[in-house]
């Protein structure tokens, strides 16, 4: 019997992995309709109204490759004037390898958007910098709770599905 070892830190190869294959700006909206008069008044600090939506869909026809997208919409109000809206969806094309299928649905909806955060964190950062605001820095993001809401929600509807339509 041979066995063979990897070399010291190098993971054998019939281990779990995630691989980053690409990442990117999928679209990107900032949307600055007092510019002007933000600029002169800031006395006050704005109102900022934040929403996170994950999405992911397989690619290719191997079903180990999938696209997420991290979705951050944010609107800044003083009053009842918005300052800016901004809307960014950062994709990521992601690998599966040796990964058991009851896995990959929680991969995706809590490490690909942890991996894709940052990249986007620093983007609105600098795209709300250059509308004339200071950096909008977004506390990191804990997309478990995400999760755990897109299951409840599943097995509701699941549930009222069945209530609608039970079986004979």
């Amino acid at each position: 019997m041979t066995t063979a070892f990897a070399p010291e830190g190098a993971q054998p190869t019939d281990a779990p992995q995630l691989r980053v294959l690409a990442q990117y700006v999928k679209d990107l909206s900032f949307e600055n309709p007092l510019a002007a008069a933000a600029a002169r008044s800031a006395d006050n600090q704005p109102v900022i109204d934040m929403g996170v939506e994950v999405k992911s869909r397989p690619v290719g026809s191997d079903g180990n490759v999938y696209e997420v997208d991290l979705r951050i919409h944010v609107t800044a109000k003083r009053g009842a004037e918005t300052l800016f809206l901004a809307d960014l969806v950062y994709a990521g094309l992601f690998q599966f390898v040796n990964v058991r299928a009851d896995d990959v649905e929680l991969l995706l909806w809590v490490e690909c958007p942890r991996l894709l955060f940052p990249f986007s964190r620093q983007l609105l950062a600098e795209i709300t910098r250059e509308g004339g605001y200071p950096p909008l820095l977004i506390n990191p993001i804990d997309f478990s709770p995400l999760y755990q809401a897109e299951v409840m929600s599943r097995a509701k509807a699941a549930e009222a599905a069945s209530e609608e339509n039970p079986a004979a």
